[in-house]
């Protein structure tokens, strides 16, 4: 969420100021996000960590992680999010940061407005990544590796020697004991 709401706020600036957004950004007091950024990025790839390690435990586990939350509410939750974030930020830095425009007219003046639309879009594409990580995470925990029939398995006028088999596919299982007889030419 972090990543997506200095996407948002980045947008905003670049799609009301066009190619003077940097000179904005600096004149009204934005220079904050040079150090935050890096601290965002991390924070992205600890998340990323944890959802390899929410995919990894699904394998094992074959836990699923329960329901998926309809998309139209996810992304409309997500949205407003956005658009909350986006304003206590601005609000912020109107307070605290020189040279930025105070209360109002700094979360929706100068293009502010470009907020609403960039935090739906933000929030459509957060809401198809969500929906991906949750298939994933499924599709982890439905496909897990099963074993062949052990000797104990099968009847015991039928019991073969054999060695265990790891199977990834489950129809591998089905497959013939031996080739096909092989078929004796005559010369003539």
């Amino acid at each position: 969420m972090p990543a997506a709401a200095l996407v948002v706020h980045q947008a905003r600036y670049y799609l009301a100021y066009g190619s003077h957004a940097d000179g904005q950004l600096s004149r009204q007091g934005h220079a904050y996000l040079n150090w935050v950024t890096p601290w965002i990025v991390a924070l992205t790839a600890v998340a990323f960590g944890l959802f390899l390690t929410r995919v990894a435990r699904a394998w094992r586990t074959q836990e699923s992680s329960g329901a998926a939350r309809p998309v139209a509410a996810l992304w409309l939750v997500t949205a407003l999010g956005l658009v909350l974030i986006y304003i206590c930020q601005e609000l912020l830095e109107g307070a605290f940061a020189a040279g930025h425009p105070p209360s109002l007219a700094g979360v929706f003046g100068h293009g502010g407005l470009w907020s609403v639309p960039v935090a739906m879009t933000v929030a459509f594409a957060m809401t198809l990544l969500m929906r991906g990580a949750h298939a994933v995470v499924r599709f982890a925990s439905r496909a897990r590796v099963r074993s062949a029939p052990t000797r104990r398995d099968q009847p015991a006028g039928k019991r073969q020697p054999t060695a265990p088999i790891r199977l990834l596919d489950p129809l591998a299982a089905s497959a013939a004991g031996r080739a096909p007889p092989v078929r004796k030419l005559i010369a003539t």
